[in-house]
């Protein structure tokens, strides 16, 4: 499997310096670098919004800006996307990355807690990225799915969870627990969205609104 990760990576367009900077003060500073995106991620975002065109993009789950630098770079000039991430502890890391992206003037970093965020927000927007706190999926899909306007899309991270979702679950294990719940919730939601799993890394779930 290394070897086919190490080809993919040799066959798929380079990451920027800045993203190798940021992956590599990451592995060095943080207890939990695994939560970056990553490249391979990272390229797919970009392109889907290249894609998908949205003016309008939010983030739920910043950790230190590299999707968020992703997800920016082919924005339109007057797009925007806004990030919220609860962690001020590595609120000065992510400011300083996203403040050195070329496209920093179309991100708004808010340090805030997402669920209160969300109950104050009156704007829509065409594209949102989920990938905050994991035992929360279905009330962060419930908070913003009114907010997403018809035909938009939901991104919803790490929904394979290292394929713990088809293994026993630990009683204490509350973040399996909510990946689980999230994924079975959209089974109930088929009148209102498409949706699938796509097997990316830990799982990244397509979701677009009827």
């Amino acid at each position: 499997m290394r070897e086919l990760e190490k080809y993919i990576l040799e066959h798929s367009e380079e990451e920027s310096k800045l993203l190798q900077d940021l992956t590599h003060e990451a592995n060095v500073k943080l207890l939990h670098p695994h939560m970056l995106s990553g490249h391979i991620q990272g390229r797919l975002l970009s392109m889907l919004v290249a894609m998908i065109k949205p003016q309008r993009v939010l983030e739920l789950g910043t950790y230190v800006g590299y999707s968020a630098i992703c997800l920016a770079e082919n924005l339109p000039e007057d797009g925007k996307l806004i990030t919220i991430d609860i962690d001020d502890e590595i609120e000065d890391m992510a400011r300083k990355y996203i403040g050195a992206s070329p496209n920093a003037s179309k991100i708004e970093f808010i340090v805030a807690d997402a669920l209160q965020w969300l109950s104050k927000c009156d704007e829509t927007f065409d594209l949102i990225f989920i990938d905050a706190n994991k035992r929360h999926y279905i009330e962060y899909y419930n908070a913003v799915f009114d907010k997403l306007k018809p035909g938009g899309f939901i991104l919803a991270d790490n929904t394979l969870w290292g394929g713990k979702v088809v293994e026993k679950v630990a009683s204490n294990d509350y973040q399996t627990k909510g990946l689980l719940a999230f994924n079975d919730y959209l089974n109930s939601e088929k009148e209102r969205i498409s949706y699938f799993i796509l097997p990316l890394r830990d799982g990244l779930t397509f979701i677009q609104k009827k």
